[in-house]
């Protein structure tokens, strides 16, 4: 694949697609230490066939973003929250973890690197951090690796969903997108591969995405395909699902303290019924790519549930996209810790 130039990018028209950048970050840990750090250009992985992460799936990942301000200035959003999930999941999948400090560096690395493709201000794109863990070497039995790779590389973003914050309709899917004492609640690679069918079918009838539902009685909302769901009661509680199978969004926990802390609402993590639907007056999905998607409307057994509406935003959920976005491109002060700058 050839890289790319930041002259032969439009960046107000940008996808949700992988561009082979510059510069990567690579560290390799053997031996029972990480070693071989530091950045690279190639943008290829050259493993062993016999790799665990080819065969049994021991790969885990994060997905962050680095944003350009008013200014000029280039800022991370809550990388340290990334640090210590990736480090769950590779517990999970008893691999090695990163220490914080590493990964937050190994983030600033690739970031300043590759500093002339983060997006200029004004237009909500991002340059997209992706952080991947796998299991290498020659291993066959089914065991944990011995060798294992650990790179971050990034590209620059538009939506993940057509449209940005335009609301869209979504469906619930008879698929379990994870067990509740399964690996729902990490970021690991096997989960998504499992989630491309019921996307796909989603896609083909007109949906943005598909909803889950517990994988016990399929009776509530887990996960909007690839993001976490929030709903908008009718007496303003920020609700969001709780379940072992659901993965911790740094954007959902965000939207909570700011739900809290900046509009003075009540907030809860619960049960969300799929047949109780009528106590929403907005949904969402959210997450770090998707930042904020409303829900217009949910198809469930053949029968739609439109929320707010299914061409306008609501008011709650606008204000705290505004809310979010404003620390994130630094037109706003967030909490202490929230927000920290690449030096470039």
């Amino acid at each position: 694949m050839t890289k790319v130039t930041a002259s032969e990018i439009d960046f107000n028209n940008l996808g949700f697609d992988y561009m082979d950048l510059p510069y990567r970050y690579q560290a390799i840990y053997r031996d029972g230490q990480w070693q071989d750090s530091g950045m690279v250009e190639d943008s290829t992985l050259h493993i062993s066939e016999g790799s665990t992460v080819l065969h049994y799936g021991q790969s885990d990942f994060e997905g962050m973003k680095a944003y350009r301000t008013k200014n000029g200035q280039i800022q991370l959003f809550r990388p340290d929250r990334n640090a210590v999930r990736m480090q769950k999941s590779c517990q999970r999948l008893l691999m090695p973890e990163v220490p914080t400090e590493m990964f937050v560096d190994a983030v600033k690395q690739v970031v300043k690197a590759n500093a002339g493709f983060v997006p200029p201000y004004g237009n909500g794109a991002t340059l997209y951090v992706r952080p991947i863990m796998m299991g290498v070497g020659g291993v066959i039995g089914v065991h944990p690796a011995d060798e294992y790779i650990f790179r971050i590389f990034a590209m620059p973003v538009g939506n993940y969903f057509k449209g940005g914050l335009t609301p869209t309709n979504f469906t619930t899917s008879e698929y379990d997108r994870a067990a509740h004492k399964g690996t729902g609640q990490s970021k690991v690679g096997g989960n998504y591969a499992a989630s491309l069918m019921p996307g796909e079918e989603a896609h083909a009838h007109g949906f943005s995405d598909c909803v889950y539902l517990d994988p016990v009685h399929h009776e509530k909302i887990e996960e909007v395909g690839s993001a976490n769901f929030f709903g908008i009661t009718q007496d303003d509680v920020f609700v969001t699902p709780k379940s072992p199978s659901i993965l911790p969004s740094i954007t959902k926990y965000s939207l909570l303290y700011l739900a809290e802390h900046e509009l003075g609402m009540k907030t809860e993590q619960g049960d969300v019924y799929i047949n109780d639907l009528d106590r929403f007056k907005e949904a969402g999905a959210c997450g770090t790519a998707a930042v904020i998607s409303p829900i217009g409307g949910l198809e469930h057994e053949g029968k739609m549930h439109v929320f707010y509406s299914e061409t306008e935003v609501g008011p709650v959920t606008r204000k705290l996209y505004d809310i979010l976005t404003g620390i994130q491109f630094g037109d706003r002060p967030g909490p202490e810790g929230w927000v920290v700058p690449v030096e470039v």
